[in-house]
């Protein structure tokens, strides 16, 4: 869920589109910070770097009292890179869905000492197919 903070407007009294950025590497550091570690792939909170960044903006997101949900899974998993998938949406109270915005975000594993690229090893492309939708 994020919470937009009066910070994240911009003069158009929207949230700004690079807090859109943000609010998705919140949710990524929740996943590679707290779960990930909890079922053996420390190495992902250790290094990994974003490679790539794409949002398709669908809607305007205002200030408001309650958080945007925000649903995110692993699309992709390569040797050396995987990719995480988000969507922004609520529903209205007729139950009618809004999409405020789809994302994603291709990131490569590092080694946190030499700062290179590493591949993923067997326990961290097992624990990131359990985020695979």
């Amino acid at each position: 869920m994020l919470k937009p903070r009066w910070s994240d407007l911009d003069a158009y009294n929207h949230v700004n589109n690079v807090t859109w950025l943000e609010y998705l590497q919140e949710a990524r550091v929740d996943m590679l910070f707290v779960h990930a570690p909890t079922r053996g792939a420390e190495g992902l909170a250790s290094g990994v770097l974003v490679v790539r960044a794409e949002i398709d903006y669908r809607r305007t997101m205002h200030f408001r009292q309650e958080p945007y949900p925000i649903e995110m899974w692993v699309s992709k998993i390569g040797g050396a890179s995987f990719t995480i998938s988000y969507e922004i949406a609520d529903d209205d109270a007729d139950g009618t869905r809004r999409v405020y915005g789809q994302a994603s975000t291709v990131l490569a594993p590092v080694d946190p000492v030499s700062g290179r690229p590493r591949r993923l090893n067997a326990i961290e492309r097992a624990v990131l197919s359990r985020f695979v939708d």
